[in-house]
């Protein structure tokens, strides 16, 4: 295997497998940059087919995160970590202490946190055995806990951006949305949704989770095979990433995407298929960055009023790539990953100098 000849190797500072045979653990860290800081980056739990495909998810996964944390302005570089499994089958107290151990290995060159698959309770268990971790349990009025509220938080800002940038509206009543995925992050964005007056079809691979969004928040389950092809100004993409490609971005009849996923781009070129059809794309590692600011309060101190006043500046990065993009006619995806790679640069020049 060309491992370093890969498309989505991207010149990423280490990748360590690690493996644990007394609880199964099976797991891949990518580190793609340390020069803003300590990558970081959540774990995420899932049943991979392949050990390729967990590996090409954790380089995606990890050059993502750099890029989030620089244009957030955040004191971290970019890592991710995945694990092979199932979440719903193989998680076990000692699995995640087997995992932190792992991360302990690196000697904080990786901080971990939630992601998909994971949870509070399961960074519990990593926390018995490595200090390189956030996104922990907390009491109420402490910073930090469960990220997903405040990734909604500011995915929901960034799509109010967008909506005023693409379709004319300072609000969302009556604006159509098409929520793709209501776990933790979706389920959150629906409330912040439907409490504006925009109307919501959802659909999820859990029927309960699409219940419940119907049944609080007054939301249309539709088919998962066809949410993104529906017939509403916005599509919310909060479940796994490339769902934006060559097959499914002709069947789109949105005008914005704005979602919480990671990596909705299957390729970088989609960005640019998205402009040809005139919808505007809000580029998920921008948009979605409430989380880690979250864990990057909590890890290096901070308070509950710096997280949301962080959050709601936001929208005004979402703004500057608008205005950016529309000037230079580029995709919105190009111009934020010039951005950030600019500012990856500048620091990495000083650091030189």
């Amino acid at each position: 295997m060309n491992f370093f000849g890969t498309r989505d190797f991207d010149a990423h500072e280490q990748v360590v497998f690690g493996y644990d045979q007394a609880t199964g653990l099976k797991s891949i860290v990518a580190v793609h940059s340390t020069v803003l800081g300590p990558a970081a980056g959540g774990c995420r739990m899932w049943p991979y087919a392949t050990e390729s495909e967990a590996l090409t998810d954790a380089l995606r996964l990890s050059r993502g995160m750099s890029y989030k944390n620089a244009m957030a302005n955040l004191p971290f570089g970019g890592g991710k970590a995945v694990i092979i499994g199932d979440s719903r089958r193989m998680k076990t107290p000692e699995l995640f202490q087997a995992f932190g151990r792992f991360v302990d290995s690196l000697g904080g060159r990786y901080i971990t946190a939630e992601d998909v698959g994971t949870t509070t309770e399961d960074m519990e268990e990593v926390v018995k055995a490595t200090r390189f971790v956030s996104g922990l349990a907390r009491k109420a009025g402490d910073v930090g806990g469960d990220p997903s509220p405040k990734t909604a938080l500011g995915v929901f800002l960034g799509l109010k951006a967008a909506v005023k940038h693409r379709l004319g509206r300072s609000d969302l009543e009556g604006v159509t949305v098409a929520v793709q995925g209501v776990g933790g992050v979706g389920y959150h964005l629906s409330g912040l949704l439907a409490g504006e007056g925009a109307k919501l079809r959802v659909a999820d691979v859990r029927t309960a989770a699409a219940e419940r969004v119907r049944d609080e928040f007054k939301a249309t389950i539709v088919p998962v095979e066809s949410v993104l092809s529906e017939e509403v100004d916005v599509v919310a993409p909060c479940a796994l990433g490339a769902i934006l490609n060559s097959d499914s971005i002709p069947r789109l009849r949105a005008r914005v995407i704005a979602g919480a996923a990671n990596n909705q781009l299957a390729q970088d070129q989609d960005g640019a298929a998205l402009l040809a059809a005139g919808i505007l794309y809000a580029p998920d590692y921008v948009v979605n960055a409430g989380g880690i600011i979250s864990v990057a309060r909590e890890y290096y101190g901070g308070t509950e009023a710096q997280v949301t006043t962080e959050i709601h500046a936001i929208p005004g990065r979402v703004m500057e790539i608008f205005e950016r993009a529309r000037r230079e006619n580029r995709p919105t995806n190009a111009v934020a990953d010039q951005m950030a790679r600019e500012r990856i640069g500048r620091r990495e020049q000083r650091l030189v100098a």
